[in-house]
């Protein structure tokens, strides 16, 4: 299920599930998108503190759940942190399904993507929060156009040379996001995968969050589960501006245990670019001429 195109003056409704906001720095980001022509709506429990480091689970949730069935919202929009997970239970995915619109986020947000695409086959895209307008590059701009304006997109455009771990082409569903909370979904109720498909494992960390045996503990987690057999190829994000070894050892041996070929791209995750990759969307993924294509979003 693939929501409507955003149009030029349509309302962002900005939420955040895994931070407290604070408004003189959103205020920023809202003067951002509003100058590239669109209206934002800020969730009523947005700068909320309830718990001394995040508003309640309740609290998160309904603002989510206020934004999916206001009929003026085109986009729902939040950025990262800790503590997503609480709110899958709390999550209205029958008024999702009844009111699709296009929900994007990043870091934390793995938990809140992967759980509405599994429970409600709706398209989520990962790679962009609010956070990219405080300081809004041309290319996170394009990106942004491209997947919600211009979209659905036909592939990835990388801004930077994608590098080769293990070479092969390959196809199957984009899953994934941010390593840790990937782990923590892989043996809970809220991911779902079919068993008779493949995936394109998306998977994006940074050195000051995770180093590289914390990694390799979040795939070894995900290797334990029977999805692996299902993963057909890796794509892996952003993690350091200086090669990490190890990390690149790591990445290796997994294209290598489960002969699929694997990528690292800079130009997604936790860096400077923040490309965005449609969770849901049926993809190729070819070494030999370095393209991610988007077949299809049914």
């Amino acid at each position: 299920m693939l929501a409507n195109n955003l149009k030029i003056g349509d309302t962002i409704g900005i939420i955040s599930p895994s931070h407290v906001a604070v408004k003189d720095r959103y205020s920023h980001f809202f003067d951002t998108i509003n100058s590239i022509g669109f209206k934002v709506k800020e969730g009523d429990n947005l700068y909320k503190n309830t718990y001394g480091y995040l508003a309640s689970e309740q609290e998160r949730a309904d603002d989510l759940n206020k934004m999916v069935l206001d009929k003026n919202v085109k986009m729902i929009f939040f950025g990262g942190g800790n503590g997503g997970n609480e709110l899958l239970p709390y999550i209205d995915y029958e008024s999702i399904k009844r009111n699709p619109k296009i929900i994007c986020s990043y870091s934390d947000g793995t938990s809140i993507l992967n759980a509405i695409y599994s429970k409600t086959d709706l398209i989520v895209y990962y790679g962009q929060a609010p956070g990219i307008f405080g300081d809004l590059l041309y290319y996170d701009y394009r990106q942004f156009m491209a997947n919600f304006v211009n979209g659905p997109a036909k592939q990835f455009y990388p801004n930077k040379k994608i590098r080769i771990i293990t070479s092969g082409k390959c196809e199957g569903i984009i899953t994934g996001g941010y390593t840790a909370n990937m782990a923590l979904l892989i043996d809970g109720k809220y991911f779902r995968y079919n068993k008779e498909k493949k995936y394109i494992l998306l998977l994006e960390d940074n050195e000051k969050f995770s180093r590289p045996d914390h990694i390799h503990a979040y795939i070894s987690h995900i290797e334990q589960n029977e999805f692996i057999n299902n993963v057909s190829g890796l794509i892996f994000g952003h993690y350091s501006e200086n090669e990490s070894p190890e990390l690149i050892q790591c990445l290796e041996r997994f294209g290598r245990k489960y002969k699929i070929p694997v990528i690292m791209s800079d130009d997604f995750g936790h860096g400077i670019n923040h490309g965005i990759f449609p969770i849901g969307c049926k993809a190729e993924m070819d070494t030999s001429s370095e393209t991610i294509n988007f077949l299809s979003y049914e």
